[in-house]
């Protein structure tokens, strides 16, 4: 046997032993409970918090992003405003900011919901998802009631709680968590999807 014959055979032979195997080494559903090894015996697969399946790509880059935008959205549109009295009935510009401060509180719901699941798919930042689920239940209702003139400073108290929560959870995992505020299409864009 030649020495161009033994190699082909060899590459051949490795090629069809790839083909056989690479197909049962890959999952071809991220949903599956289940899977099967070497041997072909199904395997159950329990997912935890950390599981790939579970973790999101770029997770704190997307934690901090989100986060970032909800706080500078809360600050700039409802912090400041409600501060400064534009909220009460008869101040100048109070149709405005009403407007602006509903699309706010929307918006703001929207990314602190998001940086929440971006923090549920990273192993480090998922220990702090307890505190920051509840919080974030807590603003749900605030756009309505900025909009019907309901809110109260409980309310805006508790969106700077809530924004602090995050920030503090970005910062006891090395990450800064600051002010980012979304331009004004930014807000309708997000609020309409």
């Amino acid at each position: 046997m030649s020495t161009t014959t033994l190699r082909n055979s060899v590459a051949a032979g490795t090629l069809a032993v790839s083909m056989m195997v690479l197909p049962a080494c890959s999952s071809s559903s991220k949903s599956s409970s289940s899977s099967t090894n070497a041997v072909g015996a199904a395997v159950n697969v329990s997912p935890s918090p950390t599981t790939s399946a579970e973790r999101v790509k770029l997770a704190k880059t997307k934690f901090v992003l989100n986060a970032s935008l909800g706080a500078g959205a809360a600050y700039q549109w409802l912090y400041k405003p409600f501060k400064a009295g534009t909220f009460k009935k008869g101040a100048k510009g109070r149709t405005a900011a009403l407007i602006k401060g509903g699309l706010a509180g929307a918006f703001t719901y929207n990314r602190l919901s998001a940086a929440l699941t971006d923090a549920k798919g990273d192993p480090t930042l998922s220990k702090a998802t307890t505190a920051l689920s509840s919080a974030v239940a807590g603003i749900k209702g605030l756009p309505g009631k900025i909009k019907n003139g309901s809110a109260t400073d409980a309310d805006f108290n508790q969106v700077q709680t809530t924004v602090n929560g995050f920030k503090s959870a970005g910062s006891s995992n090395g990450l800064n968590v600051t002010d980012q505020v979304p331009s004004t299409g930014q807000l309708t864009k997000m609020v309409s999807n």
